[in-house]
């Protein structure tokens, strides 16, 4: 590729979806490494500049890509559906349920994914993938919530999607029956949690506890709905995305 004229050359999305492609049949050895960046390069021919370009902190951003390319796809599906007809609980525990269906076919890459996030040096990058896999639930699913609870829905499903994953990884059941049983669990505990804060609400001391310890938070206004990550650079959760150029030159 390193000759390839400066008008055919491809853009970053289309520079990580080969780099993605070629390196997951190496995942299932070497993991998310820079043996498996180094690979998938090699592989797909691509010019060792544009991976950098790509993926400028190696194979934690690769990672990253493989993890985000299954919200993308989650994204798709969900507009794709009609969920009318889901009472709500149902709703979240579809998305949820979607989002590992799109992952199954590289379920071992999905197990070396948790153990490269649960490296302290990664636990970070691995925090906000999940909480940008919940955030794209949450605005599938019409959340036009801007306060303290744009924040705390987030958190919670965070919280499920962690631990379903989890279990999801060492299901051996028919159809991952026993996950889809787990997960129904979990959804059932997080509405108890929500009927006791409407609870909460109706209660007296509220306004004595929104006044005091939770004003700061409150304060905390999500700006606007975050676009999808295509990657490093604008658009990583947490920054709002921003145009990609339309061509890389090697070396940029």
């Amino acid at each position: 590729m390193a000759d390839t004229a400066p008008e055919t050359m491809p853009t970053l999305v289309e520079i990580r979806k080969a780099l993605l492609d070629a390196a997951l049949p190496h995942v299932v050895f070497d993991g998310w490494s820079q043996t498996t960046l180094k690979a998938a390069v090699a592989d797909s021919g691509m010019d060792p500049e544009l991976a950098k370009a790509a993926f400028p902190r190696g194979a934690a951003d690769l990672a990253l890509e493989f993890h985000h390319a299954g919200d993308r796809a989650l994204a798709e599906a969900l507009a794709q559906t009609d969920l009318s007809a889901m009472r709500f609980s149902e709703r979240v525990a579809f998305a949820v349920r979607r989002r590992l269906e799109i992952a199954a076919p590289d379920k071992e890459a999905v197990r070396r994914g948790a153990s490269f996030f649960a490296l302290p040096q990664h636990a970070s990058d691995g925090a906000k993938a999940v909480w940008h896999t919940a955030d794209v639930i949450w605005t599938a699913l019409g959340d036009t919530s801007r306060d303290m609870n744009w924040y705390t829905k987030r958190l919670t499903l965070s919280g499920v999607i962690s631990a379903t994953t989890l279990y999801w990884l060492g299901d051996d059941s028919e159809g991952s029956e026993r996950s889809w049983e787990f997960l129904e669990r979990r959804i059932a505990d997080v509405m108890r949690i929500e009927k006791a804060k409407s609870a909460l609400r109706d209660n007296p001391l509220r306004r004595m506890v929104r006044e005091g310890p939770l004003s700061t938070f409150a304060r905390m206004r999500e700006k606007g709905p975050r676009g999808l990550w295509t990657g490093p650079g604008p658009g990583r959760p947490g920054v709002p995305a921003g145009p990609l150029p339309e061509k890389v030159e090697p070396g940029v």
